[in-house]
């Protein structure tokens, strides 16, 4: 049981991040400007919109070695494209269900809002995340390559 927590505690998450480009992708950017911060092992994906994040290219990224997704966005109401970030809730809400019956936490995936300014928050959250999925362990559901 010791031996499983020094594992975990050495684990470094690979956290594939489905970034806005016109709020939390900004706010990544001032993050990087402002010098905050940010875990090495985060992989960002600018997309247009978060209502533009189809469920399986989440799925791909945990059955491919992501341990940890993140989707963020506009705040609800902020989109540039009306209702995307109302769909990509409601799309994340039925994939995390959908998560669980595939043997992968649901605790893997994360939605979130971070506007542009706010590179304070989106720092904060990247290291939350990486720290909850270091918690969890390595993705029971990802294919590893064997080195």
């Amino acid at each position: 049981m010791e031996s499983q927590q020094e594992n975990r505690q050495d684990f470094e998450p690979f956290i594939v991040a489905f970034v806005c480009n016109w709020c939390t992708y900004t706010a990544a950017d001032l993050a990087g400007t402002s010098r905050l911060q940010i875990p090495k092992n985060v992989h960002l994906i600018r997309v247009m919109c978060t209502g533009m994040v189809d469920s399986q290219y989440i799925i791909k990224a945990l059955l491919e070695g992501a341990d940890g997704v993140l989707v963020s966005g506009c705040h609800p109401g902020d989109c540039h494209y009306i209702n995307g970030n109302f769909k990509a809730r409601r799309r994340m809400k039925l994939l995390q269900a959908m998560l669980a019956t595939m043997g992968i936490e649901p605790q893997r995936l994360r939605l979130t809002w971070i506007g542009a300014s706010d590179g304070i928050q989106f720092a904060k959250t990247m290291r939350e995340l990486v720290e909850q999925v270091r918690q969890l362990g390595p993705n029971p559901g990802a294919a590893r390559s064997v080195a």
